[in-house]
C-alpha cells in the first residue's frame, strides 16, 4: 500500500487558486486557525523568530560550513551559511513575487504581498541546514558507513525495508524535516508548529528514501546515495503537509512534486555556494584569486577591462565588490526563470533546478564555480585529512551509543559502560518526553537525534573523552 495521499492531485484550479494554497499558513501539527495575513507580524515572521530563538539553529555556529574544525577567523560556519543564504532567499523571494504579481491576471492572492513571499523563502532558507551533523557533509558518509560495516547486519534484519533505507542513506535533509516537524518545542506534536508554506519551501526533496534508493542497492555501498527530504517515521507529517499546500504527485517518482519556493530556496544556496566558498578558498590558500575572479567577471556579464573596481583596495575588498555584482544579475536571472517556469513548477513537471532554465553564461559560470570547488577545496589535502578525523569522531560515537538501541531493555545488569553513556543519553530524552523502548527503529533516531544535535567541538571532545582523552579542547 502506498503511503502517499493526496485528495486534490486531480483537482482542477486556476493559476491564482494554486498560488493562494501555497502561501496556506496553517501551522504544521495545530488545530489553530492561521492569523491574518495582514497583521504587522505575519505568522511567517514568526517562523523565522522561532528558527533564530532555536536550540538547533544556535548549534549550527560551531558546524562545518565546508572546513571542518578550522581555527581561521572569518571563515564560514553552517550558521553564518544560512543567515547569508537567507538573505539572498529573501531577495529571490521578493523579486519573484513582484513579476509574478505582473504576470497573474488578478495578481497576487488576496492578503499576500511580495514581502510574505519574501520571509517564507527566508526563513526556510535559515533552517534548509539545520538537520546537518557535526563536520557537515563528512558527518552524512560517515553515519552511513557506519550502518553498511558487516557487524551490523545482525541488527539491520530487525528494521523494515523503510527503516533500513532511512539509515543506510541517512540524510541531513530528513533530519531537518523530523527536527522541524517532531523534535523542538512541541516534542512529537508539530516539532517547532511553523507554516505549512514555510515547511513546504523548505522541502527540497518531499519524498522518503524509497524515491530512488533500495536495500539491495549497490550504489549505498559506494557512497552513490540519492537524496530524500523525510524519514519513515515522519511520513505522517510529509502527507499532512502535502494535503494543506495540495501538492501534485511527482511525475518522475513515488513523492510529491517540490513547491515551487523551494526552487529559490536551492537557488540561494547556490549562489552561496558558487560566490562564498570560493572566498573561503582563497582565503585558506586553496585557490587562486585569478581563478574566482574569472568565474566572478562571467556570473557578472562584463570583463576585466569594462568594470571598473574602486582603486588601491584588498583582495578580500575586491572579491566583496565582485561578489555583489555577481549577485545582483543572478537575482534577476532566477527570478526570470522562476516566473517564466511557473505553470511547469505548478504542475510539478519542472525538470532539474532554476539555473538550469537560465540564460547559458550564468548556467555555465554556475556550473564552473562547482565544478573549482569539487577539484581543489572538497579535494585540498587539509580539507580530506580532517575529514578522516571526522568519520573516526563519529564512529567512536556511534560504537559507543548505538548499541544502547539493542540492548537498553535487555534484563541482564548492563555493563559499567553501557549505564554511564546511558546517563549521558537520558537528559536528551528526557527533553523530548521519550525513552528507549523495544522499537530499535524508533531507539536509532533517537540516538541520531542525539549524537547529530551536537556541533563539531562537542561531537570531538566527548569522541575524545570515550577514548579516554581528558580535557582534548580544540
Amino acid at each position: 500500500m502506498n503511503i502517499y495521499t493526496n485528495n486534490y492531485a486531480n483537482k482542477p484550479a486556476s493559476a491564482g487558486d494554486h498560488w493562494a494554497r501555497l502561501f496556506n499558513a496553517q501551522r504544521l501539527g495545530s488545530d489553530k486557525l492561521p492569523a491574518m495575513l495582514d497583521s504587522a507580524r505575519t505568522s511567517f515572521h514568526k517562523d523565522y523568530d522561532r528558527l533564530v530563538f532555536s536550540h538547533s539553529f544556535r548549534q549550527l555556529n560551531q558546524k562545518t560550513q565546508v572546513h571542518p574544525l578550522t581555527n581561521q577567523l572569518g571563515i564560514h560556519t553552517r550558521l553564518t551559511h544560512s543567515l547569508e543564504v537567507s538573505c539572498i532567499g529573501r531577495s529571490l523571494g521578493m523579486m519573484a513575487a513582484e513579476k509574478l504579481h505582473d504576470k497573474l491576471p488578478n495578481g497576487l492572492p488576496a492578503g499576500v504581498t511580495p514581502a510574505d513571499v519574501g520571509v517564507i523563502v527566508q526563513a526556510a532558507c535559515l533552517a534548509h541546514d539545520i538537520g546537518n551533523p557535526p563536520f557537515g557533509h563528512a558527518g552524512e558518509y560517515a553515519i552511513r558507513d557506519w550502518f553498511l560495516h558487516p557487524e551490523r547486519q545482525t541488527i539491520l534484519p530487525h528494521l523494515t525495508p523503510n527503516e533500513r533505507l532511512d539509515v543506510l542513506a541517512y540524510e541531513g535533509n530528513a533530519q531537518g524535516f523530523r527536527l522541524l516537524t517532531r523534535n523542538e518545542h512541541h516534542p512529537d506534536a508539530g516539532g517547532m508548529r511553523l507554516t505549512c508554506a514555510t515547511l513546504g519551501a523548505f522541502m527540497k526533496y518531499p519524498w522518503l528514501a524509497t524515491h530512488s534508493n533500495t536495500v539491495a542497492s549497490d550504489n549505498l555501498r559506494t557512497g552513490n546515495v540519492q537524496k530524500f527530504g523525510c524519514f519513515y517515521s515522519e511520513a505522517t507529517q510529509l502527507e499532512q503537509l502535502a494535503d494543506c499546500l495540495q501538492l501534485p504527485r511527482s511525475k518522475q517518482h513515488d513523492g510529491f512534486a517540490r513547491h515551487p519556493l523551494a526552487y529559490l530556496l536551492e537557488a540561494a544556496d547556490d549562489i552561496c555556494y558558487a560566490l562564498i566558498d570560493l572566498e573561503d578558498g582563497i582565503h585558506l590558500g586553496m585557490l587562486s584569486y585569478p581563478d574566482v575572479a574569472a568565474i566572478f567577471y562571467q556570473l557578472i556579464g562584463e570583463s576585466p577591462a569594462t568594470l571598473v573596481l574602486p582603486p588601491q583596495v584588498s583582495v578580500r575588498q575586491q572579491l566583496a565588490s565582485l561578489r555583489a555584482r555577481a549577485m545582483m544579475r543572478l537575482v534577476n536571472t532566477v527570478t526570470d526563470a522562476f516566473v517564466a517556469n511557473s505553470d511547469t513548477m505548478l504542475a510539478g513537471t519542472l525538470e532539474g533546478s532554476l539555473f538550469a532554465h537560465c540564460e547559458p553564461t550564468v548556467k555555465s559560470g554556475i556550473n564552473q564555480a562547482k565544478q573549482l570547488a569539487r577539484e581543489q577545496i572538497f579535494n585540498h589535502p587539509s580539507k580530506v585529512r580532517m575529514e578522516l578525523m571526522a568519520n573516526q569522531c563519529l564512529h567512536r560515537l556511534l560504537d559507543a551509543f548505538m548499541p544502547l538501541a539493542w540492548t537498553a531493555l535487555a534484563s541482564s545488569p548492563k555493563p559499567f559502560e553501557q549505564q554511564r553513556l546511558l546517563s549521558l543519553l537520558q537528559p536528551h530524552l528526557e527533553e523530548h518526553r521519550r525513552q528507549l523502548s523495544d522499537n530499535i527503529y524508533h531507539n536509532i533516531l533517537n540516538i541520531l537525534d542525539f549524537i547529530t544535535g551536537m556541533n563539531d567541538h562537542e561531537a570531538y571532545r566527548l569522541a575524545q573523552e570515550l577514548q579516554g582523552h581528558w580535557g582534548t579542547i580544540i
